[in-house]
């Protein structure tokens, strides 16, 4: 059972899964309305634009092609991923800052674009970055808040072995 003191701060990493969640929609929803009709923006030339792309696939509109299939199959991967990461979450002593904000990145990410696939059939993507002829693919916040947290697991896993090497030495 987790005491009152845990509780309330792990809530409070779970606003920040919520406020990821909330950013994503709310840049979503302008894209729709700014970009949506051919209305692109030059951010900064030869480097960022905002520009609609709708991607019915996962990363780098991979396995774009199943229809209404592959929408239910990824939305229900999308779910379990987002179940799993709540419980792994729960799991997590208090004391690990870095993976419990990790997690709360890759979970406020992933509900955002869940949310989206189950809404629309597709995942509304708008951040354009490219560099002369070479072009990274269209990507949005949530998208962002996952590869964070991914890094942030990384570096949690780098640190969490690097520590239990330096204890097994010493």
């Amino acid at each position: 059972m987790l005491d009152r003191k845990v509780f309330l701060w792990k809530l409070a990493y779970l606003f920040v899964a919520f406020a990821v969640f909330m950013l994503d929609q709310t840049t979503k929803a302008w894209a729709v309305r700014r970009l949506r009709f051919g209305g692109d923006m030059e951010v900064i030339p030869g480097f960022l634009n905002f520009s609609y792309a709708q991607n019915t696939g996962i990363a780098f509109s991979m396995l774009d092609d199943y229809g209404e299939t592959g929408r239910w199959a990824l939305s229900s991967v999308g779910v379990l991923a987002a179940t799993l990461v709540l419980y792994y979450f729960w799991r997590v002593p208090r004391s690990n800052d870095r993976l419990l904000g990790a997690l709360a990145l890759i979970l406020g990410g992933i509900a955002g674009n869940v949310t989206d696939r189950i809404r629309f059939g597709f995942v509304i993507d708008f951040i354009d970055f490219y560099i002369g002829s070479w072009h990274y693919p269209t990507f949005n916040v949530a998208d962002t808040a996952i590869v964070a947290g991914v890094i942030l697991l990384m570096i949690d896993t780098i640190f969490s072995n690097r520590q239990e090497l330096k204890n097994n030495v010493s």
